[in-house]
């Protein structure tokens, strides 16, 4: 038996991710709470899904919504108490849901205890926590930050005549891998919430944590490019295992690491059983497809070709044909909603292709991540102004073009397209006042469309609703192991329109095919001309073959066959 089909509760496990802030207020202060999840936990498990991912609920100044933590074993009070997090994880294990929480460790908050001390002098206990270069040795070498004003991830800071490092923003110093006590820390707090019942960890940034500390400029090799300077620090993996041997491997949990600036090439060196570091990670060549390969954050002027979208995901999955395990996701809480980005919300072909991109998610290898309301099909706001912006990113880059003397109009068109706050509006549960989110107006604004029939009471009442759709796709996954471990093999490959391909396991074969077209599409496929082939399920009418191999599919319909 091949690795990857060692059968674990983790790779047969649907994940819902949930943004707190933006999911449900039960307190009327406009921001979601602890209590709210608590309260949707029956819809939750009502979908399929297995396994709950959390966003950051850790006490923070909220610089950055979250990820710059100032306490990691408390609770933000706008989200409720610890005993509110005990309650709801206790629920949680009643209703068989298993929960996993942010680990945010490449940075704290400049407000965390660690970071203050930090700052007070250069002998201070904590001094060696965080990146620091003294400013009588000039100017430190250029690293970049993906949301300072001037891109500059070096703060000086004139308490001690020194810079600070910070990937993220100024109040997201990086901590010091480096230093051993600060890593015992870290493990330390990991056993606190693991002792509580946590079942897992997704690990902001993690590829980052360990740095070059003679901090050299970049190499020529990078061609100016910091990401993967950044994920190829010299002690990465030794950090990985130890943090495995010292708290991971006492636990059965799950790991999932956000990995940016990580290749094909290197991706077996993290999750390849043998190597005992993570289980999975999330890598980024889908999110770059559609963008500006100069500007991280910028659309490209073209359209995406489905050619390359079909042969990232192959070669992602052929990375993990013998060893390891890999993630699915189309969107979450930094990129724009999926719908909008690689299907279609026009009226016409909203519903058509929200149900396709679920199918597709539901059907290929590795462990499908869910963005709180993809599975009601939420869109993109695509707001107008950027007093309506509530995340750094956007700000910040708003700030920096303003002071560039550049189009600000361009940028914000830019926005309606890419910005983080795309997938941040409050869930649309239903049609009264601020979509049943909240009695009070919501710290970011609902989208409009929730009056006309993205919200989950308005599609609970829809038998062909695509909240329906994704229930009864995720029990097609779980009724079939081969669509969980099945081998891959993709078909057409050249085809711009239809993204087809088979999953195998023993005796069992499935035929998945995906219409990303606008239009109606004929394809063939000599290999199933004498083949009978029953359908399972089709977000339209399950069209079999017309003859001899051929196939016809609406606008982006979606099918799955089950191969006699």
């Amino acid at each position: 038996m091949k690795d990857y089909m060692h059968r674990k509760w983790w790779k047969e496990g649907v994940v819902y991710q949930i943004y707190p802030r933006s999911f449900q207020d039960t307190t009327g202060n406009g921001i979601g709470d602890l209590q709210g999840i608590r309260k949707r936990l029956d819809y939750i498990k009502s979908l399929g899904v297995d396994i709950i991912w959390l966003n950051p609920i850790y006490p923070s100044p909220n610089d950055d919504n979250g990820y710059d933590i100032s306490d990691y074993r408390g609770i933000m009070a706008a989200f409720g108490t610890m005993a509110d997090f005990d309650q709801l994880l206790k629920d949680m294990k009643q209703k068989g849901l298993k929960l996993i929480m942010d680990l945010v460790v490449n940075h704290s908050s400049d407000e965390h205890p660690w970071f203050q001390e930090s700052r007070k002098s250069r002998d201070n206990k904590y001094r060696d926590y965080y990146h620091w270069w003294p400013a009588e040795k000039g100017t430190p070498p250029k690293r970049w930050s993906y949301f300072d004003v001037e891109g500059n991830a070096w703060k000086y800071d004139k308490t001690t005549d020194a810079y600070y490092l910070h990937y993220f923003s100024e109040k997201q110093p990086d901590l010091k891998w480096e230093n051993p006590e600060l890593r015992k820390e870290i493990y330390d707090c990991m056993r606190f919430w693991f002792d509580k019942g946590v079942d897992g960890f997704r690990m902001d940034v993690i590829s980052f944590i360990s740095k070059d500390t003679e901090y050299p400029e970049l190499p020529e090799r990078y061609c100016g490019n910091f990401v993967p300077f950044y994920a190829e620090g010299p002690k990465l993996h030794g950090y990985l295992r130890e943090m495995n041997t010292e708290v991971l491997s006492k636990y059965d949990i799950m790991t999932v690491g956000e990995a940016p600036g990580v290749n094909l090439e290197q991706a077996l060196d993290f999750v390849n059983e043998d190597r005992k570091e993570l289980n999975m990670f999330f890598h980024f060549d889908l999110m770059a497809l559609d963008r500006d390969g100069n500007e991280v954050f910028k659309m490209n002027d073209k359209p995406w070709k489905l050619t390359e979208f079909k042969k990232i995901h192959s070669q992602w999955n052929n990375v993990f044909t013998e060893k390891g395990w890999g993630s699915l996701f189309l969107n979450n809480h930094d990129f724009p909603r999926s719908v909008s980005r690689w299907g279609n919300d026009s009226q016409q072909h909203w519903y058509n292709s929200a149900t396709m991109l679920h199918t597709f998610l539901l059907t290929m290898r590795g462990t499908p991540y869910f963005y709180y309301g993809e599975e009601i099909g939420m869109t993109n706001i695509k707001f107008e102004n950027i007093e309506e912006y509530k995340d750094i990113n956007t700000i910040n880059r708003y700030k920096t073009i303003q002071n560039e003397d550049g189009d600000l109009q361009a940028f914000l068109e830019n926005e309606k397209e890419a910005s983080r706050d795309n997938a941040r509006t409050p869930m649309q549960w239903d049609t009264t006042e601020n979509a049943g989110f909240s009695k009070v107006v919501p710290w970011l604004k609902v989208n409009d469309n929730y009056t006309q029939g993205i919200s989950v009471a308005t599609q609970e009442k829809d038998a062909n609703s695509v909240l329906h759709y994704f229930r009864a796709m995720i029990q097609v996954r779980k009724n079939h192991l081969a669509l969980v471990y099945g081998d891959y093999e993709l078909l057409i490959p050249e085809n711009e329109k239809i993204y087809a391909y088979t999953r195998t396991f023993e005796d069992e074969q499935y035929l998945i095919l995906l219409s990303f077209s606008i239009n109606q599409e004929q394809l063939f496929l000599e290999q199933f001309s004498n083949i009978h082939l029953e359908p399972v399920i089709s977000n339209g009418k399950a069209v079999s073959k017309i003859r001899d191999g051929k196939f016809q599919l609406m606008p982006y319909q979606a099918i799955v066959y089950k191969v006699r």
